[in-house]
């Protein structure tokens, strides 16, 4: 590490403690997390911060979303506000970084400034928003999305897996599913939403780099396509007369990949990561098929482009092999830039911490900034990541390096909320 950054104003071992006492809830294995948004875990994680939150001099609630919100005042209580966070919900067999280095990033910020005597012009919350991973319920980004107003009709009828319903969880966790409107924030009303995260990928490793500064984030397109054909007897349908719904699925995953890498130096990926063959026997010929489709792209027009392109080869790969398809669209959001003014900032707050390279880079995943994005400025800082693993217990940053982004974090906050 630079020695320039070994002199940081934050509290590095005050922030490794509060991450290290998070990560015990919900813990399995020796690293893993399993913290689920709802669940009694996930309750148990979001009075634990808030506990911390208050300690630290924050007015604190929990709305109605399920999002832990910390404030500390600032000099114009009534003007739009600086928000900093992440989220605290894991995947189920999650890492103890992904999301909690945010929010108590975010903690660490205020906390800092307060034992500074610095008092910002704006108020700035600090945020743990709620059902970001989306896992239970198969539709995350639920916390950034409800307060900004962009929810989906019949989102709350959304069941997990043993049947218990958004809605229910909701009112489980203590929430009112029936108030949802009275926790949004009206237009206008926030400024700037900055989230520190770790990076899930090995740009960072590679350049040598602790942080990153993230210029945009690429807008996920999550497809369901169901290809019916015909069954029968392995041994005795001929080839010729086949319907295998399994053969044109395979034709299609293997098109999807060409579709995407048409541009080697785009940063758009195409990915299936399930797949239910129906009825799935050794010797019957697959009648059913059901898999996904994640598209994601820094650039709107070129992933339109590349949808179309896969439309079209579904169906024409559909007709080739005598099935029918339907595609059913779950997901769609636009990618959405990085505030150019924000950026700047950090590259001068950067230089001065004396960090000697800062790599700019695109996110491909998805992160509470993007729905943030609809109502306000967003920036995101990236912290590096061991060998790109996360969404695993395998996940890792150093201490060092979670220091140093949140470093940039404070010095870039105290530019923006004192000036």
């Amino acid at each position: 590490m630079n020695t320039s950054l070994q002199k940081l104003t934050i509290n590095q071992k005050r922030l490794q403690e509060h991450i290290d006492k998070l990560a015990k809830i919900g813990k399995f294995g020796e690293t893993g997390v399993c913290r689920l948004a709802l669940s009694k875990e996930y309750k148990e994680g979001i009075g634990l911060v808030k506990r911390w939150m208050e300690q630290a001099g924050l007015q604190t609630r929990v709305d109605d979303f399920g999002n832990l919100i910390g404030r500390l005042e600032g000099k114009n209580p009534d003007t739009p506000i600086l928000m900093l966070g992440s989220h605290i919900d894991s995947q189920p067999s999650g890492g103890r970084f992904d999301g909690p280095i945010g929010v108590l990033g975010g903690l660490e910020v205020v906390q800092t400034m307060q034992e500074n005597n610095i008092q910002p012009e704006m108020p700035i919350g600090i945020m743990a928003f709620c059902d970001e991973e989306g896992f239970r319920f198969n539709k995350g980004l639920f916390g950034s999305r409800g307060i900004t107003g962009q929810l989906d009709e019949g989102e709350l009828e959304r069941s997990d897996k043993d049947g218990v319903t958004r809605r229910e969880a909701l009112r489980e966790f203590g929430a009112d599913p029936d108030k949802l409107t009275a926790s949004e924030y009206p237009k206008g009303s926030i400024d700037t939403y900055i989230e520190l995260h770790i990076e899930q990928g090995p740009v960072l490793e590679e350049a040598n780099a602790p942080v990153g500064i993230v210029t945009g984030i690429s807008g996920p397109l999550w497809l369901t396509v169901e290809l019916t054909g015909s069954a029968g007897h392995a041994g005795t349908v001929p080839m010729k007369l086949r319907k295998d719904a399994l053969v044109g699925a395979a034709e299609i995953i293997s098109g999807l990949k060409g579709i995407v890498t048409q541009d080697q130096d785009a940063p758009t990926v195409g990915t299936v990561g399930n797949l239910t063959i129906y009825p799935n026997a050794r010797a019957i010929v697959p009648d059913r098929v059901i898999f996904t489709i994640d598209l994601r792209d820094s650039n709107l027009d070129r992933r339109n482009r590349y949808e179309a392109q896969l439309r079209d080869y579904i169906d024409k790969t559909a007709q080739e092999n005598g099935l029918k398809y339907t595609i059913y669209e779950d997901t769609n959001i636009s990618p959405e830039p990085c505030s150019e003014d924000i950026l700047d900032v950090m590259r001068e707050e950067s230089k001065a911490m004396g960090l000697e390279v800062v790599p700019e880079l695109t996110s491909g995943a998805f992160h509470d900034a993007l729905s943030m994005a609809q109502d306000c400025k967003i920036a995101m800082i990236f912290v590096r990541s061991k060998d790109g693993i996360s969404h695993d217990p395998a996940e890792f940053s150093t201490y060092e390096d979670i220091a140093a982004g949140t470093e940039l974090l404070y010095k870039t906050t105290v530019r923006l909320a004192t000036t």
